[in-house]
């Protein structure tokens, strides 16, 4: 539905895009992830013709619109501070596309009422912006986005003005609204469980170039590089030398400890690796636990309470420390000596 080819894009000597190539599918969500800077929004304002790329082509349903104007697109955007017009109720808000458009009045009525019926403000119609909540203007901001059935929708970190828990009803409603009307969204954020929970895709961002692209699970469970392992969701990083090979095992020195990891067909004794593992995927033991396969003795130096969760920090040796999550059902307290267990299967090598 949407391909950028080749997409480059400077502002002076800053490179926001650098060769971007992306294609999104026909009713899919795909999510432009990366920290500020990385230029996600720059993408997405190519798409939406805001901005000429300097070289390359952005393509929509197979048609070449580089150089379309925006209003000709056929595109809906959802913004971040919501962008309604204070003096205009609900009704003429969600309209207004729909009158520059020249459509007749009668029309206009029917597909207004018929968007705002859908997100659930049709008793709102003549109510204006500084009379709804947060959570209730953005949803009209989102009304006016599809009123005009667009091939496409574009979000612009439209939930970071919310509170954390209307932000996460907002998810579902945005996902189950692009799935009912069967049409392409792109979703711009640097929130990794805004990008989790509501995306088909993920396209991870970083110095003007994608990183990866993939489902959410397998950009969170098979990172391709530190950058990736390190922006979605929390990761321990351990630099050690492989010892031995021994079939689909290797064992790695790492900091005079020993550990048992996966080990691919390209694995050879004397390289350096970079292991990762997730805080949540290890397990922590009371210290008279028998030893086994990864099972290393550690102190706990400090803990966080989190509500479902204890955030503890383990020392192994003087200079490597681990992050540890767990639920919390037992319990151990600073100064603590535990043990820790790194399950073989989480311990994954990453590129730098």
């Amino acid at each position: 539905m949407i391909e950028l080819r080749n997409v480059t894009k400077r502002y002076g000597r800053i490179l926001a895009n650098n060769n971007v190539t992306l294609e999104i599918l026909h009713g899919e969500l795909m999510t432009l992830l990366g920290p500020s800077g990385c230029g996600k929004t720059t993408a997405l304002r190519c798409i939406t013709g805001q901005i000429t790329p300097d070289a390359g082509r952005v393509l929509i349903d197979g048609v070449d619109v580089t150089h379309v104007p925006t209003h000709k697109r056929e595109l809906g955007m959802v913004f971040q501070n919501f962008a309604l017009f204070p003096h205009m109720t609900v009704f003429e808000n969600v309209e207004f596309p729909l009158m520059i458009r020249n459509l007749p009045k009668e029309r206009r009525r029917g597909m207004v009422m018929d968007t705002l019926k859908l997100i659930r403000m049709e008793t709102y119609a003549e109510h204006y912006p500084r009379q709804l909540s947060g959570g209730q203007q953005q949803r009209v901001g989102l009304a006016r986005a599809l009123v005009y059935h667009p091939k496409v929708l574009l979000m612009d970190e439209p939930l970071s003005n919310l509170d954390a828990k209307l932000r996460e009803e907002m998810r579902f409603e945005i996902k189950d609204l692009i799935r009912r009307l069967s049409i392409t969204g792109v979703y711009v954020t640097h929130d990794q469980a805004e990008a989790l929970a509501m995306s088909d895709r993920v396209a991870v961002m970083n110095a003007g170039h994608i990183e990866q692209i993939g489902t959410p699970d397998e950009i969170y469970e098979s990172p391709h590089s530190r950058f990736v392992a390190d922006f979605i969701g929390l990761s321990n990083f351990l630099r050690g030398k492989v010892l031995l090979v021994a079939g689909e095992q290797a064992t790695v020195a790492v900091d005079g400890l020993q550990l048992v990891v996966p080990a691919t067909a390209e694995t050879q004794v004397g390289q350096d690796w970079l292991i990762f593992v997730r805080p949540n995927d290890i397990d922590l033991l009371p210290a008279e636990s028998s030893a086994a396969v990864n099972v290393l003795d550690a102190t706990v130096s400090k803990l966080t309470y989190l509500g479902d969760r204890i955030d503890y920090r383990v020392a192994l040796t003087e200079s490597l420390e681990l992050r540890v999550q767990t639920d919390g059902k037992v319990r151990f307290g600073a100064g603590d000596r535990v043990k820790v267990r790194l399950p073989m299967a989480q311990c994954r090598p990453v590129a730098e």
